[in-house]
């Protein structure tokens, strides 16, 4: 990894008003905990044009309120092919972004990964889609997203 530019991190689900917004608002306050602001940059996206321009869903809004996380200036916007070139890691929420994202990279080294490859203690790869679930899939995201967000950070902290 080069020294001189920060690591990023692209978060990536369906639509970018739900999990991958609340997964960028919880991964740029651990960074930020960590004082890793310079070293590490961060944002997200969807795999669907849908709600480009929107902001986060306002179950996403008020869960990320309850816990403190700052969602401010996120806006909606679907992955872009430079993204595949320009970011170290796309993280997607569920398998069905995760084969979307390998199919869109082309001829792209990208690195993708699903997110709750490191939930180290669940078999599923998929963080539930809460537009479904209604509010309380909104605190069973921010759960899971928190955790492996944790996860994730130690072992890139670790290459920094």
């Amino acid at each position: 990894m080069p020294k001189d530019k920060p690591y990023s991190v692209l978060f990536v689900c369906l639509g970018n008003i739900c999990r991958s917004p609340l997964a960028e608002g919880v991964f740029r306050q651990l960074v930020k905990q960590r004082k890793l602001e310079d070293r590490i940059s961060i944002d997200s996206c969807g795999t669907g044009n849908w709600h480009v321009g929107k902001p986060p869903h306002v179950g996403t809004k008020a869960v990320a309120k309850k816990y403190d996380v700052s969602l401010s200036g996120i806006k909606a916007r679907q992955v872009k092919d430079e993204d595949f070139d320009s970011f170290d890691l796309l993280v997607a929420m569920d398998q069905s972004n995760l084969s979307d994202l390998k199919r869109m990279r082309g001829a792209a080294q990208a690195n993708i990964i699903c997110l709750r490859e490191f939930d180290y203690n669940e078999k599923d790869l998929n963080v539930p889609d809460p537009y479904y679930g209604g509010p309380e899939g909104f605190e069973e995201v921010y759960n899971i997203v928190d955790r492996c967000c944790r996860e994730l950070l130690d072992e890139i902290e670790k290459d920094l």
